[in-house]
Formats: C-alpha cells, structure tokens, sequence
C-alpha cells in the first residue's frame, strides 16, 4: 500500500471515457465486476460503455458498444455468467481485426479499457495497447481518422481483472468465479457422498481444470477425498498399486465409500493424460468395488455467484476504476487481484509470464517447480492435502515420551459451521506427528468435568462437511473452574490444548494464561482458532464460520430483494447476527447490495437515519423501487431494528411498505463452505505442527512446562499470511466491552458499499495499492 494525497474522487474521471467487456469463458461474479465498474465510473464523473460479446463487439462495433447507466447494472449481482455477453474471436486475433476496434474506441473517445476475462484475453487487452500507436497510424493514413482524433486518443490505458473459475492466474490468491466453481462442486460432492455410502460405492469426480488442479485439489481437502490428481503433480510411478492399497485400507477402516477427484486435465510422469475411465477400470478390476463416473462439466460455471465472488468482483471493479484513472501513458497494463484481504496491482505480463512458466515447468518435468509457481495459497493447499491423504494411518502406538504427547481439542463459544473441519485435521495431523488425540466435550466445562477421552482417525471421518460442532460447545468461561480444570489436566495427562471458537475462547485461553501462576498444570502450550460467525476475534482478519453465515444472510437477501422487484416499492430491513461486530453487516451489505448497513464501529444518528430514507424516496422515482437496509443486531440499544421499522414506514408513507426479518440462528447453522473446509482444514494442521514445536522446546526432565507468552497464541489469518499471536500481545488490542478488535481492516470496504448504493460521499484514496512485481518476489523459476 502506499500513501498519497486524498483525491476528490468525483473529479477524477471528468472528460474521461471508459469501456467494460467481458472475454473468454464465463464465470460467476463477473457481473459484480462489471457493477462496480460501470458505478464508480459514473461515480467518478467519466462516461462509461458496456461492450457486448467480449472482443467480437469490440471489432463489431455499432450497437454493440452501448452507454452504461446507474440503472442498467441494477440486480446484475445476484447473476451467474455475464450479463453483457462473452465470445471466443478470431477476428481480434488478426490485426485487421483489432484496427477495426481501435476505430470504435477512437470514434466514441475511450482511451480506458477494463477487461474482465482469462490470461488469453488479457495477453490479447496487451497486445492491443502495445500496437495502439501504429493502429492509429494506419487508420489515419486511410482517412478513417483525423489527426486531431488521433491525437485526442493518443494512448490507450488496460486494466484487467481475472474471471476464471480454473484460478489458473499467477499472481492472484483467487480469480473470479473459483469460489462459486467449488460451492457447485461441493453440492454436488455432498449429494454423492450420501448415495455412495448407502451402496458402498466408490466416486470418481472429474472437476474442470485443463492446466491447473486448483478446483481439484481444493475439492479433495473440502471433502477428505481418499486420492485426487492434478496436473501440477502427477502420482510417483507406482500410483496404481498406491491408490489400490490405499482405498482398501479406508474400507478396512470402516469407511463406507471412496471419493477419488480428478482435474480434467491430470496426467501421469510421463505425460500421459490420466482419465476418469481408466481409474474407474482400475479399482474395478484390482479391487471389485462398484465404482461411477461423475463429470461435472459446466455445472461448475452455472449458477449464482457465492458471497465471496461478488464481494471480490466488487471490490477489483472499484480498484480497476481507479487504476485506469491514476494511469499515466507510461504506466504498463496491470491486472488487479486479492493477495489475503488486500487488493493489488501487478503488471499483466509478469503474471503472465509467470503463468506460461508453470505451463513450462509442467511439460519440462518439474513439477515442485510448478507448485511453488502457482504461489504460496496453492503450495500450502498441496502440503495439507499430502499431509492428511498421503499417509497409513498411525495404529495406537506405546507411547514415548521424546516425540508423542497428549493433545486435548476443545470447542468453546457458540457452534458454527467449519468447526468440525478444524477438529478432523488437528485429529489426524497429530495422530499422523505421533501424538495421541484426546477431545473434549462441552466446552470449558467438559475439561472441568473430566468429559474428555481419546479420539481415533477413524472418530473424525466425514466430518468436514458436517455443519456445527460434533464434540459439544458451551460459552461457559473456565474462571470459576480453574482448579478442576487443573485437575482435569492433569488427570488425562493433557500436554497441550487446541482451543476452536469465538470471543470465549480467546477470553477463556487468557484466563487460563493468567491462572498459571497459581496452577502448574495449566503451563501448557496452547493455540486458539478463531471460529465464530461473528468475526470478532483479535489477530485474524477472518474467522472459520463466517464465511458460511455471509453466504446464508446473502441468498436470504436475494430471495426478499426479488420479493421486493416482484410487489415494488417496498423496503426490507434485515436484522443480522453479529454481537457488536458489524463485520456480517457489512460486508452481507456488499454482497446483496444493501442501500445502508447500520453497524456499531460507525456510529451514526438520526439524521443520518433521515438521509437514507430520503435516499429511498429519490430510488422511487427510479426504475429501481425497492430497498435493502441491513442492520447490525447490537449496532445501537435505541435504534432498535423495531424503531428503524416504524421509522422507515412513517416516513416513506405513500412512497414505500416496509417489512423487517430478523434471520436469527439460521446464520450460525448449515453445511460449511468450501472456504470455510478449507480454512479449517488448514488452521487446525497448522495449529498442530507448531504446538509439536512447542512441546519439543517444552520438554524438560520428563515433563512440559510451558509460561512463556509465546506458549499460548491466536492462529489467525493476518493480510497475506497465517501468524501464531501470543495472547498477551493482543489484550492491548481488544475493545474488551464490546467483544471487538479495536482495529478491523474491513471497515475501509464501507465507502464502496456507500458509493455503489449511490451516496455522494468521500473515498479515502489516501491509502491504494499501488504496482506489486512479483517475478522477483518468487525468484527465478529454474
């Protein structure tokens, strides 16, 4: 990020012209992409166009390349696919084809491009930029053109955003469209999973993924898939005996079904392509099994966009506005992406480049080049996969001091969906390091009241698909039970305790680092994963369980926003889950697109309240006559969701009806996201390794002891990586009252909310990203 004077955003695009298109195959979120672009460009004083059928309108010209209005993107966010249309084009390919594009541009004044497509399309938006020049040339050498509109259009400004449901684009942690792609594939994976087991069968799954696993691999670990293959890494030379044995064993363990993923486009060492059929051959003729094929095929592209999608959607259209309005003719073409939470810029052709040497990689042989390529998300991705499949499952061996030790997982706080993930893969990364795996149920109490007994490999099976918390979870704090908990501890000869939860067990795990030097029992490493729906942990920017209650509180928005559009003139005001924090709010706000989101961290007062009913007023007279407000549960104790109801109803009388739905528990229940499986799956490896560390240097005279303040920690997610935060560091940064972080990276998300709802207001632009390279942040490939 770096820091600049504030601009007056709506200044900033005066006499400017800019052109949104969409290329190469569809994807889920592409429409909040184009949203957010068409606003913030009329937001900013510029002209903008939509162009249909991606770069065939572009050539084709004429009606094809239309003025955008505010209006015009309306209910776009909810789509699946493109609104304005996608082709595959030769004639852009030919330069003859693209002068004839360089016409149209010229001719209606834009000198901004924003393309939304794969790395083709945005090599092609490249390409274009680099010939403008000469395109000019020619066409005023024909008379096409004059001078002076040559002149005017001197340069031409790319900006691209990468729509791809493969995530096969270097430089990004995720493309547009990749979350939505693994929400339709694990519906589809759970219903499987539910016939397979009542027939004993074993599934082969064919997800999209002609060059990259990505799709596959994160399937594999969201569901706990027996083997998957992906083109990154083919399977060692031996791979048909392996896979045999290994889905025999999961049969002998009990397990009732095999789930085998594979990419469309896996291959052997050798190069070979590796297909569904041929393992469905192999497992029927070497093991019996009853074995079906299931493609997935465009399944995978269809469908509405998840939370996560329109909310990155939105927030690279915003950011793709403003690098196309900051550019200058030196500036080179740059992609916007997500790296974390954090929106950068990278030059196009670097990650491109990088994207063409993992293809390189790949055909050369060396495939752990080929994963450190893909970048840290997906390297890290691969190494829990192999850590949790690509084992023999530890038997009870006796225990040895030197390397195994107890480990207890407990869940504290209210239950969310994710937390069993975090459960499974603590349970078998710790079976796996040698240690053995006790759990306990209920919470605090359970510790105190002895409800604690060893967990096998075989407890956790099929739990990451499980929504809320299998071993029981109470908000009780440990406080009044310190002594029997020392007591429980040393009972079951607990050496350390991975605490899974919300704002409790953060509180909880500092009460027991406090209570050490009272009990010696409790000088014991131990990590809190943060899970709640809340997302008010200090030391994470995300929580496991958030994810999946912003997916609820959004497709309920959807279906009471197309109430409204059906009865018009109607206003809903949704009240979501949250404590003090306005985090679901917020950012349910982005996703839905809210008209307001009223949330505690910004404090707001009647007048305000009367600015957004008289925003609604003005909607009204619109083609838009409905309205969306959300409101945080605890955001202020007078302004209840009841007075906001009859405040709304009272004023926007013969203009607007209200109607108001509190969602309630809902948004703490249902079937985990594929992020939050994910998440969870790879907090809770991580948790383990780290506390196998912790012990190890622990270890003196035949005992653990640990009270160093680096012994007990918050495993969060902090910008672009996951830290281990001692607690104590963190007390100074909790709004202990209110159960907050006094700082919260999300609420810099707030102006986009307002401005895509039409609210004349400032943009902090103070603090951008500004260009990242990143062929020398990862070094040579070779």
């Amino acid at each position: 990020m770096s820091k600049q004077k504030a601009v007056d955003l709506t200044k900033l695009g005066v006499g400017r012209a800019i052109a949104v298109l969409t290329s190469g195959g569809d994807a889920q979120g592409m429409n909040a992409a184009v949203r957010a672009a068409v606003r913030v460009g009329i937001y900013s004083g510029a002209k903008v166009f939509f162009v249909h059928e991606g770069y065939q309108g572009l050539v084709d010209g004429g009606d094809n390349i239309r003025p955008a209005t505010w209006e015009s993107v309306s209910m776009m966010l909810q789509l699946g696919g493109t609104v304005i249309g996608s082709a595959r084009c030769q004639d852009f390919r030919e330069r003859e084809g693209r002068t004839k594009a360089a016409y149209n541009l010229v001719k209606l004044g834009i000198t901004n491009l924003c393309v939304i497509g794969g790395d083709g399309s945005l090599t092609g938006a490249n390409q274009f930029r680099t010939e403008w020049s000469d395109l000019l040339a020619d066409l005023v050498k024909a008379g096409k053109i004059s001078a002076e509109e040559a002149h005017r259009s001197s340069y031409l400004n790319i900006v691209g955003m990468v729509g791809s449901i493969d995530n096969d684009f270097c430089g990004t942690d995720m493309t547009i469209g990749t979350d939505s792609a693994l929400h339709r594939i694990m519906e589809v994976v759970d219903a499987i999973t539910t016939t397979a087991q009542s027939h004993q069968r074993t599934f082969v799954l064919e997800v999209m993924g002609r060059h990259c696993g990505y799709l596959a691999l994160v399937t594999a670990l969201s569901c706990g898939a027996d083997w998957v293959f992906i083109p990154e890494m083919p399977p060692e030379e031996d791979w048909e005996n392996h896979l045999c044995r290994r889905l025999a064993e999961t049969r002998t363990r009990g397990s009732r079904l095999n789930v085998i993923i594979v990419a469309e486009g896996a291959i052997d060492r050798s190069g070979k392509p590796i297909t569904s059929e041929q393992i469905k051959r192999l497992v029927v003729k070497r093991l019996g099994y009853d074995t079906r094929v299931t493609i997935l095929g465009h399944v995978q592209r269809g469908g509405t966009p998840s939370a996560f999608d329109r909310i990155l959607g939105s927030r690279m259209g915003v950011e793709a506005v403003m690098a196309l309005l900051e550019a200058t003719p030196d500036t080179p073409a740059s992609v916007v992406s997500l790296s974390g939470n954090q929106a950068v810029r990278l030059p196009l052709m670097e990650c491109v480049q990088v994207t063409k040497d993992v293809t390189r990689a790949m055909a050369e042989g060396r495939f752990e080049d080929a994963i450190k390529l893909r970048g840290r998300s997906f390297e890290n991705n691969w190494n829990t996969y192999k850590m949790l499949a690509h084992v023999h499952p530890p038997e009870s061996k006796q225990f040895n001091a030197e390397t195994a030790f107890n480990i207890g997982i407990v869940n504290v706080g209210a239950p969310c969906s994710g937390m069993n993930a975090a459960v499974r893969s603590t349970v078998r990364i710790g079976l796996v390091q040698g240690h053995n795996m006790f759990a306990v149920y209920d919470g605090f109490e359970g510790l105190a009241t002895g409800k604690i007994e060893p967990i096998k490999w075989t407890d956790v099976g099929g739990w990451t698909g499980k929504g809320g918390s299998m071993l029981g979870t109470k908000r009780v704090l440990p406080g009044s039970m310190m002594e029997d908990i020392s007591v429980g501890i040393s009972k079951f000869n607990i050496h350390a305790l991975v605490i899974i939860g919300g704002f409790e067990a953060y509180t909880g795990a500092l009460e027991m680092v406090a209570a050490r030097e009272r009990y010696e029992e409790l000088c014991i490493p131990l990590v809190v994963i943060p899970a709640t729906v809340s997302n008010n942990i200090p030391g994470s920017d995300f929580s496991i369980g958030a994810d999946t209650a912003l997916n609820t509180i959004t497709t309920t928005c959807d279906r009471i926003k197309q109430s409204a559009a059906g009865t018009k003139r109607r206003v809903f005001i949704v009240e979501t889950m949250g404590g003090y924090c306005g985090y679901l709010a917020t950012m349910a706000g982005l996703a839905s697109g809210a008209d307001a989101a009223y949330i505690y961290e910004d404090h707001f007062t009647i007048h305000d309240l009367e600015v957004n009913v008289q925003h609604l007023v003005e909607k009204m007279k619109t083609t838009v006559k409905r309205g969306l407000i959300l409101r945080n549960e605890k955001c202020n104790s007078n302004y209840t969701t009841d007075f906001i109801f009859s405040l709304y109803s009272e004023e926007g009388r013969g203009i607007f009806d209200c109607r108001k739905n509190v969602l309630g528990h809902m948004q703490q229940g249902g079937t985990p996201t594929p992020f939050d499986r994910n998440f969870g799956t790879k907090m809770g490896a991580k948790s383990v390794l780290w506390l196998t560390d912790k012990l190890r240097e622990c270890y003196r005279h035949g005992r653990v002891f640990a009270n160093t303040p680096d012994s007990a920690c918050v495993l969060g997610m902090r910008k672009r990586a996951l830290l281990f935060q001692p607690l104590a560091d963190l007390k100074a940064q909790t709004d202990f009252e209110h159960r907050i972080p006094k700082d919260q990276w999300w609420l810099k998300l707030r102006p986009i909310l307002k401005i895509l709802a039409k609210y004349q207001i400032s943009l902090d632009t103070t603090e951008r990203a500004s260009l990242e390279h990143i062929i020398h942040q990862r070094g040579k490939s070779h």
